[in-house]
């Protein structure tokens, strides 16, 4: 970990603090195609990065997000971005195991995006698998959760692919990126399924 944050190193991809020397990189993955993301906040163009990125950087100076570059590990090509966000710390009285504990008690994981040559590829899985082990194992939350546009069909499958619980829709729930309302579909991994999910990602990384 270093004093920006945890590097969450796989065997395809490593997680790295995100920062400001990765907006080329962002800006060039999302060029890849840009119509992939019909239902993402994705950045286009180097000024639009750079926006991405000082954002992301404000809400982790708040606390608010932890966020990430996906990098590929054979040739340090930046792939996308990730984030843990709506980190939350929950109130625990005094006496109660949880009480005073500095790490969170749960947190969502979203703004997940990869360059087109990235898809159907392990670093969406490895991506997921790694920001869960340090959420459960290091943080040792209660809960992950995740949202993705209700008209998203490929992120649906994608959760529900690596073990999420669909737990309904939450109606006017966000902006969404063509700037109407957005009815979200709600998925989540709480900690005692945690050790199932993990041998079921483990086994998806195995087969790709």
């Amino acid at each position: 970990m270093t004093s920006e944050g945890p590097i969450l190193p796989g065997t395809h991809v490593r997680l790295e603090p995100l920062e400001r020397r990765h907006i080329a990189g962002l800006a060039a993955a999302s060029a890849e195609d840009s119509a992939l993301y019909q239902w993402s906040p994705v950045p286009q163009g180097e000024a639009a990065a750079a926006d991405y990125v000082d954002t992301a950087l404000a809400w982790k100076a708040a606390g608010r997000a932890v966020p990430f570059a996906i990098v590929r590990i054979s040739d340090d090509a930046v792939l996308g971005s990730t984030r843990f966000f709506d980190i939350e710390h929950w109130s625990w009285p005094k006496g109660h195991t949880f009480h005073g504990r500095s790490t969170p008690d749960a947190s969502e994981i979203g703004y997940t995006w990869l360059a087109r040559s990235a898809i159907r590829t392990t670093a969406n899985t490895e991506s997921k698998f790694l920001m869960l082990t340090y959420a459960f194992e290091n943080w040792q939350v209660h809960r992950v959760c995740f949202h993705a546009d209700v008209r998203n069909a490929r992120s649906r499958a994608a959760l529900e692919r690596i073990g999420g619980k669909f737990e309904g829709i939450l109606r006017a729930h966000r902006m969404a990126v063509d700037l109407i309302p957005r009815d979200s579909a709600r998925f989540s991994i709480v900690a005692t399924e945690w050790p199932g999910v993990k041998q079921r990602l483990l086994g998806l990384l195995d087969r790709t």
